[in-house]
């Protein structure tokens, strides 16, 4: 007994401070996990060494410019591409061809061009009038194989040779390729106003063909359409999207800071906010659809109306405000049940994070190192997607002979252009072509490109997954020296944050590595386990469907476990410095034998954020909506026009719900780190004597181990009520 009391008084009996560098309970801290941090700081090394592999081998700029059948990229400079911008296709009818989904290429000559072609013409019309007006020849051969100067040489040799188009139609560039300029004149589609075309064969085609030749174009251009007009709105409302989302940060901090001081009142008047919020959603919804009444067409169904570009044709639509009133009456509902029945956990949930509103008073600077997580996982997305894209166009180009399959048995096969016009391939299979396919190769780095590729997200995965434990280390570190400290704040370090950065970097690089580990394996054979499904949805074997389904399902549980074990580790890390197997099982352990208090409390604690983040984006969402739409008469005149008013709206939604989520992630953060050190700090026998008492301040916790209390000690500030835990 008497060396325990010397631990908590020194030898003259005055009371001892913690450690001001806050080393826990523990002062000698040792490095941790060191075999796994040896590991991680390789595996880095080896990340960066496949990185320069990638970047040496690799060239992006196979997916910025097009390639033509010869493998030259349009429009790169210092080539002879480089004012030929666009990849003409020589007969597009030619790529509905199913041989377009096996290469990814259509099977016709491609060139790039320097423009696209602008007019309806043949090369048998070419001829015909090339005698007369030499100029129509001119502007033809733009088209045709660079060096062919033969417009005299017949029409059946071109075409098996492939010289030149047998026609070109009216066309624009789109993704630097040229394909048909499609347009709609009283609802027939039409190209330059045509619907029909010679196309150089001797038929006349109808541009449906063309639709049918370019499958998906017209979608991707309809897409494109609606692109430009998002592109066109955050162009003229960036400004205000960045004030609605300063209004968020705002708002957050305010009500975090409010948060200290009234924490029961201010919670109870944002629940009563988000409920009052749902039912004027509720009410309105209600107006809406009966004001709908009547109105011609508005009782058609959305299966009726199918899928379309503008949302706003939804909004006239009775059956559409009657399902968003009946989903937010659900949701009305379940939260007055919610705070029906867990209102007595929900005040103990107050008063814990009122308890962690004050350390976060004292330590404002946890509030601002999301910003450093966010940094990190950005140079990690970063580094991955180039990495992945060096990969990706790391292989040699791979010719193949295109022709028709059913006809030539050479179709498909890899060849040589160098030598192809050499073969009997040309002379088996009449009009075959020896085309650029893909890009690939047969050397050691080329054939395991995939394993390169995976090791790449395995990394990524364990690196972000490093961050983000990095960040919980950290702020578990910041929190756990307020929580131990005597007298606060004057017994709290001078820069708590950076300390436990510091000394997280320093001892427990392993034992974060170690967690970031297991949870980047589980969440790679969830993504492979996704892959699978992906690819076997087409599949018939519903007993492989039914396993894949609940590996998936088993994964996800495990993956939310780890995460939560892993959680709780780093808090018991940075306050005891142990590895983190030992620190996971003591957590474990610790949580287990308060089962009932952690889970309701948890998640009662995580339920009352998620209504402080709703009422963040909501409130911020509703003063969005008001001013994208013309409703607030005082700011008529600044409102932008826009073509989607929701494009900015779910921008500032989405947005501010990111912004109060960063904000009360650290508040989640710290008071899981209090409600686990007090666990930590209380035995079962002094809680039902503190409980007595009512509170337990910091002087209090020299008598966790029945020691005497001095009355000196009276003087510490702060408490955290013992009736948290029951």
């Amino acid at each position: 007994m008497a060396r325990e009391e010397e631990n908590y008084y020194g030898k003259h009996g005055e009371p001892r401070k913690f450690d001001p560098k806050f080393r826990g309970p523990i002062h000698n801290r040792h490095c941790t996990d060191v075999l796994c941090c040896v590991i991680f700081i390789v595996v880095i090394l080896g990340y960066i060494a496949l990185g320069i592999l990638a970047w040496v081998h690799g060239d992006p700029r196979k997916v910025v410019y097009p390639t033509d059948s010869y493998g030259q990229f349009c429009g790169q400079k210092d080539t002879i591409n480089e004012n030929k911008t666009s990849l003409f296709y020589f007969n597009i009818l030619k790529c509905a061809s199913p041989i377009v989904l096996i290469n990814l290429q259509c099977p016709t000559t491609q060139l790039c061009v320097s423009k696209c072609p602008d007019r309806f013409a043949t090369y048998i019309d070419m001829q015909g009038s090339y005698r007369h007006n030499k100029s129509y020849w001119e502007y033809y051969r733009q088209f045709c194989k660079p060096g062919f100067n033969k417009p005299w040489k017949s029409v059946a040799q071109v075409i098996r040779d492939e010289d030149c188009p047998s026609m070109i139609i009216p066309s624009r560039p789109f993704l630097k390729r040229c394909f048909p300029d499609f347009s709609t004149k009283n609802g027939i589609l039409t190209v330059a106003n045509q619907t029909t075309f010679k196309d150089g064969r001797g038929k006349t085609r109808n541009v449906t063909d063309l639709r049918e030749a370019a499958n998906g174009i017209n979608n991707v251009l309809d897409a494109r359409s609606v692109g430009m007009k998002i592109f066109e709105d955050y162009a003229s409302s960036w400004h205000w999207i960045l004030i609605g989302l300063f209004i968020a940060m705002v708002v957050s901090l305010l009500f975090l800071v409010l948060l200290r001081f009234t924490a029961g009142v201010l919670f109870w008047i944002f629940i009563l906010g988000v409920i009052g919020i749902i039912g004027y959603g509720i009410w309105h919804c209600y107006w809406e659809y009966d004001h709908l009444q009547g109105t011609p067409g508005s009782d058609l169904t959305i299966y009726d109306i199918g899928f379309q570009t503008d949302f706003r044709v939804y909004l006239q639509l009775r059956q559409t405000w009657l399902a968003f009133m009946i989903i937010l009456c659900i949701v009305e509902v379940f939260i007055i049940l919610m705070l029906i029945f867990l209102r007595n956990r929900i005040r103990i949930a107050i008063a814990l994070l009122q308890e962690g509103s004050r350390a976060i008073g004292y330590i404002m600077s946890t509030l601002f190192y999301p910003i450093i997580t966010f940094v990190l996982i950005a140079i990690c997305i970063s580094y991955w997607a180039v990495t992945a894209v060096f990969l990706s166009t790391s292989g040699e180009p791979v010719y193949k002979v295109m022709a028709n399959q059913t006809l030539c048995k050479y179709a498909n096969l890899t060849c040589d252009p160098e030598t192809f016009n050499t073969t009997n391939v040309t002379k088996l299979c009449v009009g075959a072509q020896c085309t650029f396919a893909f890009y690939g190769g047969e050397s050691f780095y080329h054939k395991y490109i995939f394993i390169f590729q995976l090791s790449n997200a395995f990394v990524f995965l364990w690196l972000v997954n490093f961050a983000i434990a990095l960040g919980q280390c950290t702020l578990a570190g910041a929190f756990a020296s307020y929580y131990w400290a005597f007298r606060k704040p004057a017994d709290i370090p001078t820069c708590p944050l950076f300390s436990s950065f510091g000394r997280a970097i320093r001892y427990h690089t392993g034992s974060l590595a170690f967690g970031s580990l297991i949870l980047a394996i589980v969440q790679l054979i969830r993504i492979m386990l996704e892959y699978l499904d992906h690819k076997l949805k087409g599949t018939q074997n519903s007993f492989t469907r039914f396993l894949l389904c609940c590996l998936k399902c088993c994964f996800w549980c495990l993956e939310k476990f780890i995460k939560f074990i892993n959680r709780n580790a780093y808090i018991m890390i940075a306050i005891y410095g142990k590895n983190f197997c030992t620190s996971a099982k003591e957590a474990f352990f610790l949580l287990m034998r308060n089962v009932v208090r952690v889970a309701v409390l948890d998640k009662v604690t995580d339920f009352l954020l998620f209504l402080g983040k709703l009422l963040v984006a909501g409130g911020v969402g509703v003063l969005a909506f008001f001013f994208f739409t013309h409703r607030i008469p005082v700011f008529t005149q600044e409102t932008p026009t826009l073509n989607y008013y929701w494009v900015p709206l779910l921008t500032v939604i989405i947005g501010s719900y990111l912004i109060a989520h960063g904000f009360f992630s650290v508040y989640a953060m710290c008071v899981d780190t209090l409600f686990l050190c007090f666990l930590t700090e209380m035995g079962t026998e002094e809680k039902e004597k503190y409980f007595q008492r009512g509170h337990l301040t910091a002087s209090d916790a020299c008598c966790r181990n029945k020691l005497h209390c001095r009355k000196e000690m009276k003087l510490a500030e702060g408490f955290l009520p013992v009736s948290l835990i029951f």
